[in-house]
């Protein structure tokens, strides 16, 4: 059993020295403060106890619940809590809609009924676990060739040379789309959900850039159809009718921006934490199915990587205070899987903890339609990593960085081997 909060004294990815310190967590949390992306546990115990729905001014304002009951109770609110913006801070319309055809741009996480059930439905059948095992042989031959670039080495950044580099292949591999271009994918992907968080015109660029490119790949699977998942989309129909073009795009975004961050994230947290704890390291080098099955799901609700925003589109009461028209509310999900009330010793991960209902992929009808993949991602990428690694550490604790904002995972890990 170890501890999540003794988190390094690492740096923050993209903080700056002109952020305004946060002295009262309850009405001022900063969500990119350097303290709060490098261990946010602290901050949501703090708040947990004191004021457990916070409240800040920054980015335009937003809420932020910390308790596992009323997180799961705020999913269920749907739609006056919508998930049309799951972004916390407000950006140009070009942005969330820049096909002007009123068709949502990552549907189903960006939707709500009727657009959410019909997308996520369509969806639904190609991440089945029978349907994501064909590519499990690809994801194990993808870890190998990336291990063997610098296995014979001192070491390496696990998070850029290795958990960053898994998803966008699989992903690539899916939607049938050209996976040398993982590198670009990578640009767009943080891009977009990352750095663009607090860089606007970064985000709209990226956005564009990936939309541009799925309308150039569906035109061609107009006359070249093949057996991927934009192909299997375009020959879908909703009522009688194909889906509309803009909504194929929106859907195979959702697919690229949310189907890699996030899950890289979750193996680069991963191995940060094996890293940096010898004993379930070595637990893990031998174990069998049955400890991988519950160490997944440990590993998952210990550093859930994603936060999704919702916006309220009337006033609300909830937990005692209003939501007021337009407010955004930060669906904790991470702070939730940290809740003593439902997890025993929470901030400790156990790897073979048998109760846990975690809330890592979401709750409600938003639950990631995507967690079958990213859980094979994740117990393929660790099991042939510490298969071939068993023994490794962190090479300089301070030169680890971690994004922040609403995906949190390291961007920086230098290991090294032995």
């Amino acid at each position: 059993m170890t501890d999540t909060t003794d988190a390094p004294t690492d740096q923050v990815a993209d903080a700056t020295d002109e952020r305004c310190p946060v002295h009262d967590l309850a009405t001022d949390y900063d969500i990119f403060d350097p303290g709060y992306v490098r261990d946010p546990v602290p901050a949501w115990a703090e708040l947990r106890e004191a004021c457990p729905i916070a409240h800040t001014e920054r980015y335009g304002g937003s809420w932020l619940p910390t308790r596992y009951d009323d997180i799961q109770a705020m999913a269920k609110m749907v739609p006056v809590l919508s998930s049309v913006s799951p972004i916390v801070i407000n950006l140009p319309d070009e942005l969330t809609n820049d096909d002007h055809t009123g068709y949502n741009a990552a549907a189903p996480i960006s939707a709500d009924p009727p657009i959410q059930t019909w997308t996520r439905r369509l969806l639904l059948p190609h991440f089945t676990p029978r349907a994501i095992e064909p590519l499990r042989d690809y994801a194990e031959q993808v870890c190998h060739e990336l291990i063997d670039q610098f296995i014979d080495d001192d070491g390496c950044d696990g998070a850029v040379d290795y958990a960053q580099q898994i998803p966008p292949r699989l992903i690539a591999r899916k939607l049938g789309v050209d996976e040398s271009m993982v590198d670009q994918f990578i640009e767009w992907v943080r891009g977009a959900l990352e750095l663009g968080l607090q860089d606007p015109e970064l985000r709209v660029r990226c956005r564009k850039a990936i939309r541009g490119f799925f309308r150039s790949e569906i035109a061609d699977r107009r006359s070249n159809p093949k057996d991927d998942l934009i192909t299997a989309l375009l020959q879908s129909e909703i009522d009688g009718e194909p889906i509309p073009e803009a909504m194929v795009v929106g859907m195979c975004n959702l697919q690229l921006v949310a189907g890699i961050d996030t899950t890289w994230s979750s193996i680069g947290s991963a191995i940060w934490h094996f890293a940096t704890h010898d004993d379930d390291r070595r637990r893990m080098a031998t174990a069998d199915d049955t400890l991988w099955d519950t160490a997944i799901e440990e590993l998952l609700r210990a550093y859930s990587p994603v936060t999704m925003a919702r916006d309220a589109i009337e006033d609300v009461e909830f937990g005692g205070v209003t939501f007021a028209k337009g407010d955004k509310i930060l669906m904790n999900f991470p702070g939730a899987n940290h809740d003593p009330d439902v997890f025993d010793d929470p901030d400790t991960v156990i790897l073979d903890r048998q109760r846990n209902r975690h809330v890592a992929f979401g709750a409600g009808i938003h639950r990631c339609a995507g967690s079958n993949l990213a859980r094979m991602e994740m117990e393929v990428s660790l099991k042939t990593w510490l298969s071939r690694i068993p023994e490794f550490t962190l090479g300089d604790p301070n030169a680890v960085t971690w994004a922040g904002g609403q995906v949190r995972g390291p961007r920086t890990l230098p290991l090294v081997f032995g």
